[in-house]
């Protein structure tokens, strides 16, 4: 791939942009904000000038409600050889571009699974994509050339291919990122007026469920138009779960031993499911999930403290696997959290203490 056409400079398009540029790859940006374009070229993201002839690849990167008509429009200009969308949803946006008369042999949809909570072309990083899963759905009829052009593009930006039926994709992110948005903000809409001695209590665990609550809220309407159904359906799921988990609760609060049994049995019986199902999310690098121990070091809040951790960690001779920062309510200091493999943790903990670094027990 020598050429590429960025329709959309927001996150992803951006990012993509970035990632190409850095790959030698000529880009050719555009979006209907004029301001948008600017600032991601100015980012080294390529060049708002027209491209002289059709670009190897243009990928599409508007929002879901957008991407058919965006689609149909460069294809009729013929900008380029082949055609990707990175929209979150798939199946509408394939039939919606046939109803308007678009060319479904060179066009391919596509799902980058990265983001953030922050949008624009400011947000954006060349590395947004490395590592991880980048779905493709092509069909029966997409060209050859087209997948193996996705497949290049995919390649660059450092992702993981993956192929599903587009169908199939819409589902599988209503359950994995559309449902747990919508879920992180009821979580999070709680806190608006919540006590502030409650709010002042915060600790790790509602940071973790809440994080992804601070996300657009325009850009979550537009991608859950356009994916309404099976979200409705695993949110209608949550629903009978949440009934459950009231009534198991309101067995816990009774006199009765009997009912307070059948309280303890309920609660257990999802707390156990998810456990069993928290077991199944991909650990590193997209593997089978890996028990790490964690060995938690209290730091201050000074600049430096961070590297000092990882650059006696690695004295040691031990990989940090992961890493979360708890910070102490009120303080300027918290605890690293370094996760380790297992059979590292007594040598970290160790070198750590004869470093100075105080271990929390766990």
């Amino acid at each position: 791939m020598r050429t590429a056409l960025v329709v959309g400079t927001g996150l992803i398009g951006t990012s993509v942009a970035l990632a190409l540029v850095g790959r030698g790859v000529q880009v050719h940006l555009r979006d209907s904000d004029p301001e948008r374009v600017r600032t991601a070229a100015a980012l080294g993201a390529g060049t708002d000038s027209d491209p002289e002839g059709p670009v190897d690849l243009a990928v599409v990167a508007v929002p879901p409600a957008h991407v058919a008509q965006v689609l149909a429009d460069v294809q009729r200009r013929g900008l380029a050889r082949g055609y990707l969308d990175v929209a979150s949803v798939k199946g509408g946006p394939r039939r919606e571009l046939r109803e308007l008369g678009g060319d479904p042999v060179s066009y391919l949809g596509s799902h980058p699974m990265s983001g953030r909570e922050q949008n624009g072309p400011l947000a954006a990083t060349a590395d947004l994509f490395e590592g991880r899963p980048w779905v493709l759905t092509p069909t029966a009829e997409t060209d050859t050339e087209v997948l193996n052009l996705a497949l290049e593009l995919i390649a660059l930006c450092g992702a993981v291919p993956v192929v599903m039926d587009a169908d199939a994709h819409d589902r599988a992110v209503a359950l994995v990122s559309h449902t747990p948005q919508l879920l992180s903000s009821m979580i999070a809409a709680r806190l608006e007026s919540a006590d502030e001695t409650a709010v002042r209590l915060c600790g790790q665990g509602i940071r973790d469920v809440t994080r992804i609550a601070a996300s657009d809220p325009a850009m979550w309407v537009e991608i859950l138009s356009a994916n309404p159904g099976p979200v409705a359906d695993i949110l209608a799921d949550v629903a009978g779960d949440l009934d459950e988990a009231v009534r198991a609760l309101r067995a816990l609060d009774s006199a009765d031993e009997e009912k307070r049994g059948g309280g303890v049995a309920g609660i257990e019986d999802v707390l156990r499911r998810g456990n069993s199902g928290r077991a199944r999310v991909p650990g590193k690098h997209g593997q089978a999930p890996a028990a790490y121990r964690t060995v938690a070091v209290l730091i201050s809040d000074r600049p430096g403290e961070l590297a000092r951790i990882f650059a006696d960690a690695g004295s040691a001779g031990v990989n940090i696997e992961d890493v979360r920062i708890e910070h102490a309510t009120g303080q300027q200091a918290g605890h690293v959290q370094l996760m380790v493999d297992p059979g590292a943790a007594g040598a970290l903990e160790a070198a750590l203490r004869e470093r100075g670094w105080s271990i929390r027990q766990q």
